[in-house]
């Protein structure tokens, strides 16, 4: 039987933890339970250790990112399971997402419905990221963001110089599975309310959730952003041209840049593709 790690990245999630510690030992009681410490200033390394659970503390905070990063590296088990520390994850599905690992796939990612999102203009950001990623992938993405998965240790560290140490590992990790043809499934959850404050800054982690769409496509296929964009300048400098002509019977620098800026985005996207191609190139 493959042994289990349960990773954990929290910063002052105290509160939860209390509650939520106890719960997962009696859901997986024979698995490695990891709490990463995110420079938190609350009783959370107490709490770990009056649990037995082993904590991993950093000295600052270094992103939620970095805490997966840490997590993953220090985990032994085969199969890594990754959940928020604050209350929002049922102990009881990480069984469901084991199952589903179980049928062949390489990981397991639990899908939040509507009710679940943290308000309407989250829900429908995450649709829309969900959308973008499904079109990029030619795969079905049911919750792009969860931060709610399993996966099979081997693989998930292939990728880990990949991932940010901020807070978009989830769309990171998915699009590389699906790059590297690793089977990815996702399974219907119900999140709950987190307990105590949430940690995203609206105005700042907006500015990082917008880069997350222009990520998707670089993680994945850079061509099928860019050669779009190159069509879009393209025809706006044959629109132009042909304005121009008609009017005044000449050909503008306006035509010129944009056909210009056409041919230079093409290539961007080219060149970014072979780097892609090489990020992901395994030797040996």
């Amino acid at each position: 039987m493959s042994r289990l790690s349960l990773i954990l990245p929290a910063k002052n999630e105290a509160a939860a933890l209390r509650d939520l510690l106890p719960r997962l030992r009696a859901a997986q009681p024979e698995a490695e339970v990891i709490v990463v410490d995110d420079g938190s200033t609350d009783q959370t390394v107490e709490l770990c250790r009056a649990h037995g659970v082993t904590c991993l503390s950093s000295p600052y905070s270094m992103g939620n990112g970095a805490a997966i990063k840490r997590g993953a590296r220090h985990a032994r088990g085969d199969i890594l399971v990754f959940m928020d520390a604050d209350g929002q994850h049922d102990p009881a599905d990480v069984a469901r997402l084991l199952d589903v690992l179980e049928q062949g796939y390489d990981m397991a990612v639990g899908a939040r419905d509507w009710s679940s999102q943290a308000g309407v203009g989250r829900g429908l950001a995450n649709s829309f990221y969900n959308w973008l990623a499904s079109c990029m992938t030619g795969h079905r993405v049911d919750d792009l963001t969860s931060g709610f998965r399993a996966v099979r240790a081997e693989r998930f560290r292939e990728f880990l110089h990949l991932l940010p140490n901020g807070f978009s590992y989830p769309t990171t990790s998915t699009m590389a599975f699906f790059r590297s043809a690793y089977p990815v499934a996702y399974v219907p959850i119900k999140a709950a309310q987190r307990i105590g404050r949430s940690h995203i800054r609206p105005l700042r982690d907006g500015i990082r959730f917008l880069l997350i769409i222009f990520k998707i496509a670089t993680l994945y296929s850079p061509l099928k952003l860019f050669a779009p964009a190159a069509v879009v300048f393209f025809g706006l400098g044959c629109v132009n041209y042909l304005w121009t002509y008609l009017h005044s019977g000449r050909l503008t620098n306006g035509s010129t840049l944009l056909w210009s800026a056409s041919v230079i985005i093409f290539l961007i996207g080219l060149v970014s593709e072979q780097i892609t191609a090489l990020t992901y190139r395994r030797d040996g």
